[in-house]
């Protein structure tokens, strides 16, 4: 399985991105998904989670700001991300699960300005 994520780039404290990653071989429905982010220095964290029944997590520090969805006739799984803020900056990276396997994808990065 191979995942492609994009969207990143940088903006301005307050502004909006969306994430996208599309999985290979097979639809997205068929994994549970996630996105993830890695700040200099700092441990991997989990971002927003949407399970194979659609069940959607986002971490307490982008409650309400950040969403993670899913189309599934566009195969794609979007993190649509509002109110940026400076220390949302990180690379982002996709995640699949199936059978418990992980697979990740290549970051792509969010740079928030002040």
């Amino acid at each position: 399985v191979q995942l492609q994520a994009s969207g990143g780039g940088l903006v301005q404290a307050g502004g909006s991105l969306r994430l996208s990653c599309v999985p290979s071989g097979r639809g997205v429905s068929f994994f549970a998904m996630g996105w993830y982010r890695q700040a200099p220095g700092k441990q991997r964290e989990s971002v927003a989670t949407i399970t194979i029944d659609g069940s959607t997590n986002c971490a307490d520090s982008v409650k309400g700001r950040f969403t993670i969805s899913r189309d599934i006739a566009k195969n794609t799984v979007f993190l649509q991300m509002n109110s940026l803020k400076p220390e949302d900056t990180a690379v982002y990276y996709c995640k699949a699960s199936q059978w418990g396997m992980d697979y990740w994808g290549k970051g792509t990065q969010v740079t928030v300005s002040s």
